[in-house]
C-alpha cells in the first residue's frame, strides 16, 4: 500500500498504472459524499460536505442533498444574504477560517461553497445563500470566504456554475443570456473567485444555460473556465446533475457525485473502449481527481479541534455586522429602558428564531439564541413582556386570539418591539416564491400594534426582500435582521440596546412592489425557457438606468453615528485608479461606515448602467475620527465586454467616478480621463456607415469621402442630425454603393477598407 501523503508519483504518472475501470471509478462518487480510494496506487478517498454558513456532515445511511436529515453539530454562521450585508472581507475570511476549521476537524476535505449566482429576482428561493445582486460584491467577498476556508487545508466549492438564479425549473431550465450579459453581470464574481482564490473545485448547475446542460458545456467548463481563466482544479458535478456522463466528461466534468451506482464508471468503460470517447480525456480527469485527493490526504489533521464558544461569539459578530438599520425616525433606538420601564416583545420569531433557510444548507447548530431570552437578560431593570402575535406555518392556529393579545401586551408597553418575517416554508432550495409580501396575519398584526402603540419597531427575518411600501410608513423604526444565525437573538439585543452600532448595508435593493423588479415580465420563464430580457439592468443598474423609486436602494444602511465625505482625490497607473476620499465620524459613538465607489462612463459607444460599483470598503472609526480611505479601481473593471471584437476593452473616455453611502446617496462626484485599448472591431463592406463614421480610423477616412460626395450633391446631401441623415447613417456602405443618386462606388469602398489594413 502506498502512503498518499508521500506519493512520489505524479499524479498522471498513477493513472497510468491504472486499469480502465478504476480510472473511470474514480471519476464518479463512491458513496453519497466521498470518492473512491484505490490504496495500491497511494489514492485515498476524500469526503465533500454540505456548507457554506456551517457544516451539514451526514452519517452515510441517511445522507440527502435537501437538508431532509439531520447532520452533526456544527456553528451555524449568518447565511451569506447577512455575511454580505457586512461588506467587510476581512470578516467574511474569518468566517471562513472558522468554516474550515471545523471541516478539519471533523474530517471532511471539501465543504461545498461559496455560492456566488447573483440575485437576479427576489423570488428566487435560494437568495439567502447567495451574497448580492452585483457581480464585483459577490465576486470580492467570495474570495475572502475561499481564502479564509482553504487557509485551513481543507477545500471549496465555487457554485453553482453557471447562471442558477431560479430554484423553479433548475434541473432543467434553460437560462438564455446574451453575452456581454453573461460576460458582465453572470460570469465576473465566477472569474474572480477562481483566478484571486483558486478553490479547489467549482460545481457545475444543474440548469442550462442557453440550451446546453451546465453538466456538458464544453464552452463554459473548458473553453471560459480553463482555458480563459487558466482553472487547474477539479470540476465536480451538483448532486445528481450528469445527464450523460460521457458528454458530460468530454466538456470537462471531471467528478460525478453522488454515486451513480456503477452506472457512470460503466458508460465510461464502454465509450472508451469503442472508441466513442478518447482514452486521454479519461486520463486527464483521472489525474485531476487523484491531485485533489492527495492534496485532501495530506491536509487532513486527526488532532484538529475548534472552540466552540469563539465560533458562537464570531457567530454573533457576523450577524451584527449584517443587519441593516432601514430606518430610525426620531432616534427611537437604541433602546434606553429606564428602571421600571415596560417592553413589549412580540411576534413569534423573537421566541423561535428564523435563523437559516432550508434545503441543502440547513445546519444542526451548536447552540441557538433567541431575541426573546437575550432582551430579557440584558434588560433587568425593565419588565420585557412577550405575546407571539401570530402563528408560524401552522393553519390551525387562533390568529384573531394571538392577535388580541399582542396588542393588549403593546397597549401596556412604553415601546414595542415587533419580530415578522417569512414563515420557513415560504423560501428555499428546491422552489420559489410567488411574491414578496409578508404574510397577512403579521401585516395586520403590525397594523394593530402601531395603532395602540407608536413607539413601535420592527425586526424583520427573511432570506430576500420583502416589500415594506405597504406599512413601513406607520413605523418609525425597522432593523432588517435577515437570516442571523446560530447567535442572531443575542445580536439583536445587543443591537437594539445599543451594545453594538449597526453597520450593516443593503446588497440588494428593496422595491415599492414586485412589478418594479428587472426580470418581472420575463419570470419565471415558460416552455423551458427562462429569457434574461433585462439584460444588464439587474438590481440597481435597472431601478437607477429608469429613475424608479425603491424602498430603500442598494448599498443602504443607517447608523447611530453619522459620517462626513470631503477631499475627493483621484491618481491613475497603467494598472487602475486609486480613489481617496477623507471621511470623519462626525457622531457621537464609534461604528463602521462602509464607503462604495462607483463608476459610469456616460459617452460610452454601448450602453452600459448609470453607475456601477467597482470599489468599497467597511471602514471602523472612532468618534471625531478623520481617516483618509483610499480604494482601487482595477483597469479590468472599467471594461465592458464588446461583441463585436469578442473580448473586453476600455474605453477610451472620461469616466465618471461617484463615492457615498449607497447607489443613491452619492456625497463626492469627479471624473477621470482613461486612455483605452486599441479598438478592433473592425468595419467592413456590409457595416453601416454610422458605423463607419463611428471607427477611430476609418471614421476620418470616411469623412474625407463624404466631404467629396457632399461636394457633389450639393443641398441635396442631407444635414447632420437631421432624420434624414440618420437614416441614411444607418444604411450598409455597399447598399450606398449600389445607388446611382450617390456619387460613391466599390473602388471607393475598398479604398476604405484598405484603410484599416
Amino acid at each position: 500500500m502506498t502512503d498518499p501523503t508521500t506519493a512520489t508519483e505524479t499524479p498522471e504518472e498513477t493513472v497510468a498504472g491504472l486499469s480502465l475501470e478504476e480510472k473511470a471509478a474514480l471519476t464518479t462518487g463512491a458513496t453519497w459524499w466521498t470518492t473512491e480510494a484505490f490504496p495500491h496506487a497511494g489514492i485515498p478517498a476524500f469526503r465533500l460536505s454540505d456548507g457554506p454558513h456551517g457544516l451539514r456532515l451526514q452519517n452515510e445511511d441517511r445522507a440527502d442533498h435537501l437538508g431532509i436529515n439531520g447532520s452533526t453539530p456544527a456553528t451555524c454562521f449568518p447565511p451569506a444574504v447577512t455575511l454580505a450585508s457586512s461588506w467587510d472581507t476581512e470578516l467574511a475570511e474569518r468566517v471562513g477560517r472558522a468554516l474550515g476549521r471545523e471541516s478539519l476537524t471533523h474530517g471532511v476535505h471539501v465543504l461545498l461553497g461559496p455560492g456566488v449566482n447573483i440575485k437576479r429576482s427576489p423570488l428566487c428561493g435560494r437568495n439567502f445563500e447567495y451574497f448580492s445582486e452585483d457581480p464585483l460584491l459577490s465576486g470580492v467577498l467570495g474570495t475572502a470566504w475561499v481564502n479564509g476556508v482553504q487557509s485551513q487545508g481543507v477545500g471549496t466549492s465555487l457554485k453553482h456554475f453557471a447562471a442558477n438564479n431560479q430554484e423553479g425549473g433548475r434541473m432543467s431550465i434553460s437560462a438564455d443570456i446574451d453575452a456581454r450579459t453573461l460576460r458582465e453581470i453572470y460570469l465576473p464574481a465566477f472569474r474572480r473567485v477562481v483566478t484571486e482564490a483558486k478553490p479547489w473545485t467549482v460545481m457545475c448547475a444543474y440548469n442550462r444555460l442557453n440550451g446546453v446542460h451546465s453538466s456538458e458545456n464544453p464552452w463554459l467548463l473548458t473553453d471560459v473556465l480553463r482555458d480563459e481563466w487558466g482553472y487547474e482544479g477539479v470540476v465536480v458535478s451538483d448532486w445528481g446533475a450528469v445527464i450523460d456522463r460521457v458528454r458530460a466528461l468530454a466538456a470537462g466534468l471531471d467528478l460525478e457525485m453522488p454515486s451513480s451506482s456503477g452506472q457512470g464508471p460503466a458508460r465510461l468503460v464502454e465509450a472508451i473502449s469503442s472508441g466513442e470517447l478518447d482514452g486521454q480525456v479519461l486520463d486527464r480527469s483521472a489525474a485531476r481527481v487523484v491531485e485533489l485527493a492527495r492534496k485532501a490526504g495530506a491536509q487532513a489533521r486527526a488532532d484538529a479541534s475548534f472552540d466552540v464558544d469563539a465560533h458562537h461569539a464570531l457567530a454573533r459578530e457576523a450577524a451584527t455586522r449584517g443587519a441593516v438599520l432601514l430606518k430610525n425616525e426620531g432616534e427611537l433606538l437604541p433602546l434606553n429602558p429606564a428602571p421600571g420601564s415596560r417592553i413589549a416583545v412580540l411576534g413569534e420569531f423573537a421566541r423561535t428564531p428564523r435563523y437559516q433557510g432550508a434545503g441543502s444548507s440547513r445546519v444542526t447548530p451548536t447552540r441557538l439564541d433567541d431575541a426573546l431570552s437575550a432582551l430579557t437578560a440584558a434588560a433587568p431593570d425593565a419588565t420585557v413582556d412577550f405575546a407571539p402575535g401570530f402563528p408560524v406555518d401552522d393553519p390551525d392556529g387562533d390568529v384573531a386570539a394571538l392577535r388580541e393579545e399582542a396588542v393588549r401586551v403593546a397597549r401596556e408597553a412604553d415601546v414595542a418591539v415587533l419580530f415578522l418575517g417569512l414563515p420557513p416554508s415560504f423560501e428555499s432550495e428546491g422552489y420559489d416564491r410567488e411574491h414578496i409580501e409578508l404574510p397577512l396575519e403579521q401585516t395586520e398584526l403590525l397594523a394593530a400594534v402601531t395603532a395602540v402603540n407608536s413607539r413601535t419597531v420592527v425586526v424583520l427575518a427573511n432570506g430576500s426582500v420583502v416589500r415594506l411600501s405597504g406599512w413601513i410608513d406607520n413605523v418609525p423604526a425597522v432593523l432588517e435582521g435577515w437570516l442571523l444565525g446560530q447567535a442572531g437573538g443575542s445580536a439583536t439585543a445587543d443591537l437594539l440596546l445599543g451594545h453594538a452600532n449597526p453597520s450593516g448595508r443593503l446588497t440588494e435593493t428593496v422595491p415599492l412592489r414586485l412589478a418594479d423588479t428587472p426580470a418581472h415580465l420575463d419570470w419565471p420563464g415558460e416552455q423551458g425557457h427562462a429569457r434574461y430580457g433585462e439584460g444588464l439592468f439587474v438590481g440597481y443598474r435597472y431601478y437607477d438606468a429608469r429613475e424608479l423609486n425603491v424602498s430603500f436602494p442598494f448599498g443602504h444602511g443607517l447608523s447611530y453615528t453619522t459620517f462626513d465625505y470631503t477631499d475627493l482625490r483621484v491618481t491613475q497607473d497603467g494598472s487602475g485608479i486609486d480613489v481617496t476620499v477623507t471621511v470623519t465620524n462626525t457622531g457621537p459613538r464609534a461604528g463602521h461606515e462602509v464607503v462604495q465607489v462607483y463608476v459610469g462612463a456616460p459617452g460610452s459607444r454601448v450602453r452600459r448602467p448609470v453607475r456601477e460599483l467597482r470599489a468599497f470598503k467597511a471602514a471602523w472609526l472612532e468618534a471625531a475620527e478623520r481617516r483618509d480611505i483610499t480604494l482601487r479601481i482595477d483597469r479590468q473593471d472599467l471594461a465592458h465586454f464588446d461583441i463585436g471584437a469578442g473580448t473586453w476593452l476600455v474605453e477610451s473616455l472620461d469616466h465618471r467616478i461617484d463615492v457615498g453611502a449607497s447607489s443613491r446617496d452619492i456625497r463626492l462626484t469627479t471624473t477621470v480621463t482613461v486612455e483605452g485599448d486599441p479598438y478592433v472591431d473592425l468595419p467592413d463592406a456590409d457595416s453601416t456607415l454610422g458605423r463607419w463614421l463611428a471607427h477611430p480610423v476609418g471614421g476620418p477616412a470616411m469623412q474625407t469621402l463624404l466631404e467629396r460626395v457632399r461636394k457633389t450633391m450639393g443641398d441635396a446631401y442631407p444635414k447632420d442630425g437631421t432624420p434624414r441623415y440618420r437614416m441614411i447613417a444607418d444604411m450598409r456602405l455597399s447598399q450606398l454603393a449600389k445607388l446611382p443618386i450617390v456619387p460613391l462606388d466599390f473602388d471607393d469602398v475598398e479604398a476604405l477598407l484598405a484603410t484599416l489594413r
